[in-house]
């Protein structure tokens, strides 16, 4: 048997160095969530309280912008469960003339920055003479969560035996019956995962947000404009590790859905 090879010491240095540098502000954060000083970041923390959460939670702005960042990511996570799939079913086993093309044309909200797509969106809209609203936050959102669940549920396919399929047909079952007792049943947790992923993304959503929200102000949004209130920094402490709490489980269920499924779904054993 061959024994896996160690990494360097300085190379795990270098890695935990790295991650210690990423999550050091959150940590910031959150611990001057509880802080009971007022005005600014004091050091040390002069104590340990929870009534900046009370407060947090008993301001009317602040219960709103988290109930329409939830709206939005719900509808975004909708649509984008309902795209995502049909086009990973259209797509998977199909071989057509500008396969690739349309391929790329999914990915491609996700990998641009967000202010390019955040511009075109915008020109889109008002081409169409659509004013900012809800609907065009969802939609906004929408075009780059449906490459997370594509990518889920197209994953999950090339992972599946169509031999199961053709036998659900052979034996008299219609398409819909052959999609929900055996198609859905393998797509579940890939769904899950993607609609989890989705929902995450478009929570804490804000480049894409700025160009498509108009007067809507969604948690983000919300967050941005707290920057300027440095009496209000206790609340926006709060709010900011509430974001980051409520987006951090979502992923990690994500990631715990899709771990060792690769010999789950439709292996044919």
């Amino acid at each position: 048997m061959h024994s896996e090879a160690r990494a360097p010491l300085w190379l795990k240095l270098l890695a935990y160095g790295g991650l210690a540098f990423l999550h050091f502000p959150i940590v910031v954060i959150a611990l001057y969530a509880f802080n009971t000083e007022e005005s600014a970041y004091s050091f040390p923390l002069q104590g340990f309280t929870l009534d900046w959460f009370a407060a947090a939670f008993g301001r009317d702005d602040v219960l709103a912008a988290i109930w329409l960042s939830v709206k939005v990511a719900a509808v975004a996570t909708l649509a984008s469960l309902l795209l995502g799939t049909m086009a990973a079913a259209a797509l998977y086993r199909r071989r057509f003339w500008g396969k690739e093309a349309l391929t790329l044309m999914l990915i491609l909200p996700i990998a641009l920055p967000g202010i390019i797509t955040g511009i075109a969106l915008l020109s889109a809209f008002k081409l169409l003479a659509w004013e900012p609203s809800f609907w065009t936050i969802a939609i906004g959102h929408a075009t780059f969560c449906v490459v997370v669940v594509y990518n889920n549920v197209i994953a999950r396919f090339r992972r599946s035996s169509h031999s199961l399929v053709e036998a659900s047909m052979d034996l008299g079952a219609d398409g819909f019956t052959t999609f929900r007792h055996v198609v859905l049943p393998q797509l579940a947790t890939a769904l899950l995962a993607g609609g989890l992923l989705a929902f995450a993304l478009s929570f804490d959503e804000i480049i894409v947000t700025t160009f498509t929200a108009g007067h809507e102000r969604t948690l983000p949004i919300w967050l941005l404009n707290q920057l300027g209130r440095p009496r209000d920094v206790p609340i926006t402490n709060v709010v900011a590790l509430t974001v980051m709490l409520i987006t951090m489980v979502p992923v990690i269920a994500a990631w715990k859905l899709t771990q060792g499924t690769e010999a789950v779904a439709g292996s044919g054993k």
